[in-house]
């Protein structure tokens, strides 16, 4: 029973931090795309920046998401999609 209780929190607790990071990727291409439309219409500002951060986020949280989906197949734990 104790396993089980385990094996749920670590389940839940390793869904957490993929949709947070997942959620931080999200939050850093739509800044860069609201950066995007703000140069295309006027007032860009920093633009490359944006970009390079966004892509540095999202291969952050690829890596992550990589690792802690390992991490939940040693220890028989499915991550849902």
């Amino acid at each position: 029973m104790a396993k089980e209780v385990t094996k749920l929190i670590v389940e839940t607790i390793l869904g957490l931090i993929t949709t947070a990071f997942a959620f931080v990727a999200g939050l850093a291409w739509n800044d860069a795309i609201q950066a995007l439309i703000a140069e295309i219409v006027g007032q860009g500002e920093a633009l490359s920046s944006l970009f390079t951060y966004a892509i540095i986020v999202t291969i952050i949280a690829v890596i992550v998401t990589v690792l802690i989906a390992r991490f939940a197949a040693r220890l028989g734990i499915e991550i849902e999609e």
